[in-house]
């Protein structure tokens, strides 16, 4: 007890400690253990003491709240229970409205439908969509019937599909009619070549063995494939109430979602993810941003992490509404749904809020919105401070996350201060412990930059199929490793300072492409930066930033931004080469693909 006392630093301490006179030892032990008592809401203090005790990055946060130990099927028969007339999904553009008790009811007849195609529990079901309103129903179907969800990225080509469904054994493929211009049925031909000559349900692929069945959302009939209403109109009233008592026997360690990595830099790795840590994560999110009741602009891609645990879990978890303003993202449509149905928070990638802020500067809606909440990618300072101010928002909430961890591990709290909403992403999670060590794999001081690391219930149980990859991200002692060149403060806080990757070598000089890309952000004339290493012969690299600008090419010039960056960043960060571009190659969630713009470079007049 004595260590706990002088630990406590005195600006903290009762009163009397650090007055003139002080009370006895026992008075001093008594009043210090109901100090800790008053401070529990701000357990973030207490946390870190052990932490501070020997300087080195690792913190672990004990969580103010118990884990929960439920599967996402459990968690809405929970909600919909107590909050089932409360509004689930607002799908502004298909004109469709339903609320949770709806969505557990439509759920229900969907799961049990499955299982009269012949899904039996643990067999993988994907969703090839983009922001419709059956994905949720869809997801929630799986979840009630034990099928382990794969969610797929809408913009699949037929090979990038056929590798996925082969990766992971899909027996029952669940598609949307179309997707932008292209037609799915045309692609799924191209996959399965028999489709158009096979019975219902009974599909007998050579290059996929194990599917079996599609279903496609549609009015239409296309051969070989189910309509997804007619697949929800098979079950009987009886099967349909078993779902529920199927309910209690699945078990929350239970995989349940298998996501693919963006495949930013390589082919996509298959990340299984299990109930427990969805609906724990859904929880935390929920509880420090504040979603209770809340309406969410939903506008980020449900097949990724950031949608599908950030959006349509966390919504379950905090009974919240999730409001899709757009089947493909659209910032006009975005703002005017906020707008229109008055929501309270937005969720974004950078990329999102440029176009938004870009938008609400031309055309001034009439925005209630409180918080931004970004995440998929880094977000530079200046951002934040443009989305604050011209969305007229009370506070920007920065998140860090990966799908490996399902979803979030940093995340701003609702309190901070704008520095650190704006130069962090965040304080790390509860229940979570994370460390920041050296290419040995030793722990190195608050404020060193290192690789971060992290452990707890939130890590994926494994790469699927891929034994040698899980062993590599995840040690013997269950440390994940991020690849993230990270640095961990003393008060729980973190910064993102690169990718591992991505880190720029000039001459033996370690550059971090983020320092640059942060410090060019706030020039008023670039719009989006990013930064990448290029070959050089006499320094082994050389630093290529790619901007957007504001106003059109031929405004500001290659020459404009070296004399910015003059006398403001050191010599050996000033971009050698400048390219001007009208656009970045992205991933459907907004992440740029670093890989192909050094692709580009070589291409250029620079690097030939």
């Amino acid at each position: 007890m004595d260590d706990i006392v002088r630990k406590l630093p005195l600006n903290l301490l009762p009163g009397s400690l650090i007055g003139l006179t002080f009370p006895s030892r026992m008075e001093v032990i008594s009043r210090s253990l109901k100090f800790f008592t008053s401070i529990q809401k701000n357990s973030k203090f207490i946390r870190l003491y052990h932490a501070k005790s020997n300087g080195l990055s690792y913190i672990h946060n004990s969580g103010k709240q118990p884990l929960v130990y439920r599967t996402i099927g459990q968690e809405l028969s929970r909600v919909a229970s107590e909050f089932g007339d409360h509004e689930a999904y607002v799908c502004v553009e298909e004109k469709k409205r339903f609320t949770y008790d709806k969505l557990k009811i439509k759920s229900d007849r969907l799961a049990a439908g499955f299982s009269a195609i012949g899904l039996t529990r643990g067999d993988r079901i994907g969703i090839w969509a983009p922001n419709v309103a059956m994905w949720p129903v869809v997801a929630f179907a799986a979840a009630r019937a034990g099928l382990i969800l794969v969610t797929l990225n809408p913009a699949y080509e037929p090979p990038e599909m056929e590798y996925v469904m082969k990766k992971v054994g899909i027996k029952t493929l669940v598609t949307s009619e179309s997707f932008r211009s292209e037609e799915y049925y045309e692609k799924l031909l191209k996959i399965v070549p028999e489709l158009d000559s096979t019975s219902i349900g009974k599909i007998q692929s050579k290059k996929l063995p194990l599917l079996s069945s599609i279903l496609i959302d549609s009015d239409k009939y296309f051969p070989g494939t189910f309509r997804l209403t007619d697949v929800e109109a098979m079950a009987t009233t009886s099967q349909i109430n078993e779902i529920e008592d199927q309910q209690k026997t699945i078990s929350p360690d239970s995989g349940y979602i298998i996501q693919f990595t963006s495949g930013t830099t390589g082919a996509p790795k298959a990340a299984l993810l299990k109930h427990f840590a969805i609906v724990n994560s859904a929880i935390s999110i929920g509880n420090l941003i504040g979603l209770l009741n809340a309406k969410i602009c939903a506008q980020v891609p449900f097949f990724h992490i950031y949608g599908v645990v950030g959006t349509i879990m966390a919504s379950l978890s905090s009974h919240a509404t999730a409001v899709l303003p757009s089947i493909v993202y659209n910032p006009d449509k975005s703002l005017i749904s906020i707008k229109d149905e008055e929501c309270q928070v937005i969720y974004g990638t950078p990329t999102m809020y440029v176009d938004l802020v870009s938008k609400q500067r031309e055309k001034i809606f009439d925005l209630r919105v409180k918080t931004a909440i970004t995440g998929g990618a880094l977000c530079p300072a200046q951002l934040c401070k443009d989305m604050k101010n011209v969305l007229k928002l009370e506070r920007v909430q920065s998140v860090y996350g990966m799908t490996e961890t399902t979803g979030l591990s940093f995340a701003s709290l609702p309190n901070d201060t704008d520095e650190q909403g704006f130069e962090t992403i965040g304080y790390v999670l509860d229940h979570v412990e994370v460390k920041v060590v050296d290419k040995e794999g030793n722990p190195v001081p608050f404020g060193t930059p290192g690789e971060l690391c992290i452990r707890g219930y939130l890590n994926m149980l494994k790469y699927w199929d891929d034994e040698e990859k899980t062993k590599e991200i995840i040690d013997k002692d269950g440390w994940l490793r991020t690849e993230d060149q990270f640095v961990l403060q003393e008060d729980g806080y973190g910064k993102i300072i690169g990718r591992l990757k991505e880190m720029i070598n000039r001459g033996g000089e370690n550059i971090y492409p983020k320092e640059i890309e942060n410090f060019l952000a706030t020039c008023p004339q670039i719009a989006e930066v990013n930064v990448v290493g290029v070959p050089d012969e006499r320094l082994g690299e050389e630093i290529c930033a790619f901007v957007r600008l504001r106003v059109g090419p031929e405004s500001f010039t290659e020459k404009d931004i070296k004399e910015f960056c003059k006398g403001k960043i050191a010599f050996h960060k000033i971009p050698r080469y400048i390219e001007i571009v009208t656009e970045f190659p992205k991933t459907l969630s907004g992440k740029v693909q670093k890989f192909k713009l050094q692709e580009e470079f070589s291409r250029s007049a620079h690097g030939r």
